[in-house]
């Protein structure tokens, strides 16, 4: 059997296209998804990926969900923590709803999922997990302290569980998209997207489909000497360190 993977999220915008590229390099790719039954449909009618529904916030979900997966396409080796959720507001409005919603399911899913395929990757001696974080998460956003954090998090996440699976053959990377051309970025008024656009340097948003082929590159066997790493894909909008 070929090379497996699980994408989060995977089934709309930046997910949609990680499945894809997955896909187009050789995967047998699973998407799970939320609430969308529709657009989880027609994604599969479409691609021909399987689709699974779970929440990824939830351990024990995420623990059945990954055994059904398994089951149909064998182990995993990759998993790629794309799913997250937004509950925008200012700290001295933001209620612990908000808080705690965006840290279950952006941060906490990332232990969740990672928790299922680790320990089977390191017997194996081979596995590749992408974690999709933000550049809010390297630099901060106004009116997104609960995302920020989460998508933090998922940094010091990233760089930890690296160190753990370095001898195993388990590399632990993370891409960090700026403003990417998704349904939701599109939507905004288009002031507010010229404002955003005017502060990419290369002058335009990325496309998912630049994301989906920053993953199929950690995701590839020829990148086994890079973990640890943050990708940052934002069109020159902030120089991380």
């Amino acid at each position: 059997m070929g090379k497996t993977a699980i994408v989060t999220g995977g089934t709309r915008g930046i997910g949609r296209a990680i499945s894809l590229a997955l896909k187009d390099k050789g995967f047998t790719v699973a998407a799970s998804y939320a609430g969308n039954d529709d657009a989880a449909a027609a994604f599969k009618a479409e691609t021909g990926i399987g689709v699974y529904k779970w929440d990824v916030g939830d351990y024990e979900a995420c623990k059945a969900g990954v055994a059904e997966v398994e089951a149909a396409q064998g182990n995993t080796d990759v998993l790629v923590n794309n799913a997250g959720i937004t509950r925008d507001g200012f700290f001295h409005k933001m209620t612990p709803g908000q808080w705690s919603e965006v840290i279950r399911a952006d941060l906490d899913s990332v232990f969740n999922m990672s928790h299922q395929v680790f320990p089977g990757m390191r017997e194996r001696g081979y596995g590749r997990i992408v974690n999709i974080s933000s550049i809010n998460g390297q630099k901060g956003q106004m009116g997104q302290t609960n995302y920020s954090a989460a998508k933090a998090g998922m940094l010091g996440f990233t760089r930890a569980l690296a160190q753990e699976g370095a001898r195993k053959g388990v590399t632990v990377n993370a891409v960090a998209p700026g403003y990417i051309a998704t349904e939701m970025v599109a939507a905004l008024d288009e002031k507010v997207l010229q404002s955003i656009v005017a502060q990419v340097p290369v002058g335009r948003l990325g496309t998912p489909e630049e994301i989906g082929a920053s993953v199929a590159f950690l995701a590839d066997e020829n990148a086994g000497f890079i973990t640890g790493a943050v990708l940052t894909a934002n069109g020159g909008q902030y120089f991380a360190a």
